[in-house]
């Protein structure tokens, strides 16, 4: 049942260093996870790299906020990510960083043969820059009004109302993100990738290399032209310096796929192995990356021109996968449907949802849809239900009546090997990632075997002691149907396989081995392999995962009535865990505004320590902008962000007093800085 052995590379994309992980990105890594378990299952040697990326703007500013350096921000996210990757069975053979010198070297590489083969231009370009950080901002950098609808707080590169792209340029009252200053253009010389002196080697390659659905995307940009690529950016920047230009550095998404390279490079000196073997031209190798279809332009454009310039092979195929939404909707912190890695698996198994996203995941670049109802019932009426009913439902008699000792023979072996010849099926669905096909063929062989034992009745044969031996053939059929159902689920279930090995007294699951039944065999004592799932640890993770903080305006109360002494009624009470929720963080007022057609209402531009956000006040009456402008105040920092008539407000400054000229914003106390935490 096993072709000749193969060499396959795999690759995921490399999580950003600059947060958790969630169960969006998880599709990608158990998508992944599963295809390598499959491929090292069938005998091939399959080894799964990966690495967090490491460098970039975001990074350095989180750092700075978080009064790090950039090295020990993402050697924290790198634990946590290899943690909350460990939590859910993601076997990777060897998970690294881009910021090492295996990446250094690669890049350099790559970069210098692509210049001296002349792939490389140099031209100065304008960009904006802001004056009080002294820095060139990033398109993601910069706000204003979007010059197409007008909306407010809009960035640098492409509108979130309208959907209008555009250059930074062209945005009204821009600002920037970090320090709230307008910003200047400046002029500096960059470098470009002439991404289009590969067109026609492009054009050829996504034959066999892409699915269906990314090669008319492919075909789109083709038509529209191949632009160079700006692949370096100006200090201050967290990243590997170009070699021959001072105080330039290679743009992030140079680096990052080169750090598959890295990765792999790494993990090849530790194990003996040829590099080289697996990246030069010509190699018999196979290489696959899985990625996000939102990161296909990098991946099956400048990858696998980058490559080919500089004297390296290209990939075997880019497989593309859809997004996740939670019940129908984009996942939200607000509904408690924005998990966490570490939060799911406080509640639930980690198989769970790799079983889950299998039933749901096939070939193509569909988004996914994670039903927390569905959710249960499929895990609990396939798993549990079907598949671990089988091994519960025989393993007691044999274990009782018959010592542990399964029959010397199989009787009804046409269902067992009928078992045994949808392994071919199972195995080519595995192969072209078609994992929900190949759940459904799973459980029609659980289904058979589940009516089988239905129909022999162990039970009640157990009842009469001249029919043992009938109990035994039963129940030794039941016994070895599970092992190959859970043979077949191995990808998927790594643990439950782990489980079920030490209870069938076997050494594992490789793929051919279940063409030969146990027989005079001895079995373990059964445990249960898995529990149901319960709606109320479901529950557990939406509210450990919501922020039951509604978006609403930061308006002044409504006056109180001195005169008559009335107060306004207390609201209802809350928790003290919903109050703790609350993350309020020292701001400063970088930029204070009228807001034409408000009459309670400033535009407040808040310096975070290293981002900024818009926030509407109700605070006009009590304040004229100006004085404002420089102060320390209070926000609440994880407000889930409001769209109003004027623009989306991004959280909410604290205020107090009965209104009108009576009010006043809270300020922190002296040597408070932007970014600190309020507790």
């Amino acid at each position: 049942m096993t072709d000749s052995k193969r060499k396959i590379l795999v690759t995921s994309a490399l999580p950003y260093a600059n947060g958790p992980i969630h169960l969006g990105h998880l599709v990608e890594y158990i998508q992944t996870d599963i295809w390598v378990r499959f491929q090292k299952q069938r005998g091939h040697q399959c080894t799964y790299v990966c690495a967090d990326d490491a460098h970039g703007t975001p990074i350095m500013l989180k750092a700075n906020q978080l009064g790090l350096e950039p090295q020990q921000l993402i050697d924290r996210v790198s634990t946590e990510h290899q943690r909350d990757f460990a939590g859910f069975m993601v076997g990777f053979d060897n998970y690294y960083s881009t910021h090492s010198e295996e990446n250094r070297h690669f890049a350099t590489l790559i970069y210098q043969r692509l210049r001296d083969a002349g792939h490389i231009a140099r031209r100065t370009i304008t960009q904006a820059y802001d004056p009080e950080k002294n820095m060139f901002l990033p398109d993601r950098f910069i706000k204003g009004e979007c010059p197409k609808c007008g909306a407010a707080d809009q960035y640098g590169d492409s509108c979130e109302v309208c959907g209008a792209t555009y250059q930074p340029t062209e945005l009204k009252n821009a600002y920037s993100a970090i320090s709230g200053a307008t910003p200047v253009e400046k002029d500096s010389e960059h470098f470009f990738f002439k991404l289009e002196d590969f067109e026609q080697f492009l054009r050829d390659w996504v034959d066999g290399h892409v699915q269906a659905q990314m090669k008319h995307k492919l075909n789109e940009w083709f038509e529209s032209g191949l632009q160079q690529w700006d692949i370096s950016r100006d200090a201050p920047y967290w990243g590997f310096e170009i070699p021959d230009a001072p105080g330039k550095y290679f743009y992030v998404w140079l680096d990052a796929p080169i750090g598959y390279m890295a990765s792999f490079k790494n993990w090849c000196d530790k194990n003996g192995v040829n590099f080289d073997e697996y990246f030069e031209q010509g190699s018999d190798a196979e290489l696959y990356h899985f990625i996000g279809k939102d990161i296909a332009y990098f991946h099956t454009l400048f990858w696998p021109a980058m490559l080919h310039g500089a004297k390296f092979r290209t990939p075997t195929g880019v497989f593309c996968h859809g997004f996740l939404t939670v019940n129908g909707q984009k996942m939200s912190k607000s509904r408690g449907t924005f998990i966490m890695a570490e939060t799911y698996l406080n509640h639930l198994r980690p198989e769970y949802l790799r079983y889950y996203f299998a039933a749901k995941l096939g070939s193509g670049i569909d988004d996914i849809d994670l039903s927390l109802d569905d959710f249960r019932l499929r895990v609990n009426a396939d798993l549990v239900n079907k598949v671990v009913n089988i091994a519960s439902r025989c393993a007691g008699f044999i274990q009782k009546k018959f010592d542990g000792m399964l029959d010397s023979e199989l009787t009804s072996a046409a269902l067992y090997h009928e078992a045994v010849a949808a392994g071919r099926s199972i195995a080519e669905a595995y192969e072209k990632r078609e994992y929900a096909r190949a759940m459904r063929e799973i459980m029609q062989i659980a289904d058979k075997a589940n009516q089988y034992i239905d129909t022999a009745e162990p039970w009640v044969l157990a009842k009469d002691e001249n029919r043992a031996t009938e109990v035994q053939a039963c129940c030794t059929l039941g016994i070895n149907l599970f092992r190959v159902i859970v043979s077949y689920l191995a990808p998927v279930l790594p643990q439950v396989a782990e489980d079920a090995a030490a209870f069938l007294n076997i050494d594992g699951f490789a793929w051919s081995e279940v063409e030969k039944p146990l027989l005079n065999h001895k079995i373990n004592k059964f445990k249960p392999l898995m529990q149901r799932v319960e709606p109320e640890a479901i529950e557990k993770v939406i509210e450990d995962s919501k922020q039951n903080l509604q978006a609403t305006a930061a308006a002044a109360p409504a006056p109180t009535d001195k005169a008559a002494g009335k107060m306004e009624p207390i609201a209802d009470t809350i928790e003290f865990a919903d109050f703790a929720k609350v993350d309020l963080r020292v701001v400063r007022i970088a930029k204070a505004e009228h807001v034409d057609g408000a009459d309670k209402l400033l535009r407040l531009t808040l310096d975070l320590g290293g981002e900024t956000r818009n926030v509407f006040a109700g605070i006009k009456s009590a304040y004229k902008p100006e004085d404002l402008e420089g102060k320390l105040t209070v926000m609440v920092a994880n407000l889930a962000p409001r769209k109003m008539k004027f623009g989306v407000s991004e959280g909410m400054v604290l205020a107090a007093g009965p209104g009108g000229q009576d009010l006043w914003i809270l300020e922190p106390h002296t040597g408070a800085q932007p970014g600190m935490r309020i507790k």
